[in-house]
């Protein structure tokens, strides 16, 4: 099983999201990936930078950052011929990493707008190394840029950054140093194609949680009637668990809960609630173990959301007298 470290360019309208084409907010116009064995070890190189067809002309950032030509870019080649290249270069057995997990929704957006087949399996897991940083070196939530992690690693700079192929060897670099076998467990989910319907609906267990990605369904009430998406079970025992606080709401369209196991401890239940790419919404949702002291602050959290909202209810109500 090969390693492909993955890092793409793309340009956007010049006009921003006033100019925006349907279904391609971002045109990618080059792609740099590295090939490394099970060793980590570089084994093997791609660049090539593609030819626009739908944004002939640089927004200012992108012409800031990457300092191309648009001349350079005419005498490439298309995406369809690169894209189609860049697959049979992989070969068949590999698992991408990129840094961030943008990179891969483009990647597909792109391959949709352009009718080119997208040869990646579904659902797509893959190792988002920005992540597995920050679970070895950090906290796990906090998300570093590829230029400050290299400089916490004090790997040498010796090529630009913001290019395709020389971002991916920072990343390669990164990886390299890394205690893989301490995350190999921690693949992410790739969120661009969802579960149509409930049989095709993912459920994972990892060492320290569970992760289910639920189908799309057309509204968040209706997601939330759905039973299942709702209840928590413990994925060590499979023992369905009454909950110590209720879901609610902790900012944004994410959502608590805390369950009790009486086998195994506290559990603190996460959901998230997306966008589906095409419309309605889906849910996410993480179960973890956790300890005592944690699942008091899932209980602080539900207090202070419960505190807010009541002031906000207050405030309201004043401004309607």
């Amino acid at each position: 099983m090969d390693y492909i470290v993955l890092d793409l360019e793309w340009n956007q309208s010049p006009r921003g999201k006033s100019g925006e084409r349907y279904g391609l907010p971002f045109e990618i116009i080059e792609i740099g990936a590295v090939k490394l064995d099970e060793s980590r070890r570089v084994c093997g190189q791609f660049n090539e930078r593609i030819r626009p067809a739908v944004y002939r002309q640089f927004h200012y950032k992108t012409k800031e950052i990457l300092q191309i030509d648009m001349k350079e870019l005419d005498e490439a080649r298309s995406f369809k011929e690169v894209a189609q290249d860049f697959f049979d270069w992989c070969g068949q057995e590999y698992v991408l990493c990129t840094w961030g997990s943008m990179d891969l929704t483009e990647l597909q957006r792109n391959l949709r707008y352009f009718r080119v087949e997208n040869p990646m399996k579904k659902p797509l897991l893959y190792y988002d190394i920005q992540k597995l940083f920050s679970l070895l070196y950090e906290d796990g939530k906090s998300r570093r840029s590829l230029k400050d992690a290299v400089e916490y690693l004090k790997i040498e700079e010796d090529i630009p950054f913001h290019r395709a192929l020389d971002d991916t060897l920072y990343t390669a670099k990164i990886m390299e140093k890394m205690d893989m076998d301490a995350v190999r467990q921690y693949l992410s989910v790739d969120y661009f194609h969802v579960p149509g319907k409930k049989e095709e609906e993912l459920h994972m267990v990892f060492d320290g949680y569970a992760k289910d990605v639920f189908r799309i369904f057309p509204t968040k009430e209706h997601l939330m009637e759905d039973k299942e998406i709702v209840s928590t079970k413990c994925y060590r025992c499979k023992r369905s668990l009454r909950k110590k606080v209720r879901w609610f709401l902790a900012g944004g369209r994410n959502y608590l809960c805390l369950a009790f196991c009486p086998e195994h401890g506290y559990m603190k239940g996460k959901l998230r609630i997306k966008k589906a790419e095409r419309g309605g919404v889906f849910a996410v949702k993480t179960l973890k173990l956790i300890s005592e002291e944690e699942a008091e602050s899932v209980r602080e959290k539900k207090k202070e959301q419960e505190k807010k909202r009541r002031a906000k209810n207050k405030a309201a109500k004043k401004t309607a007298d």
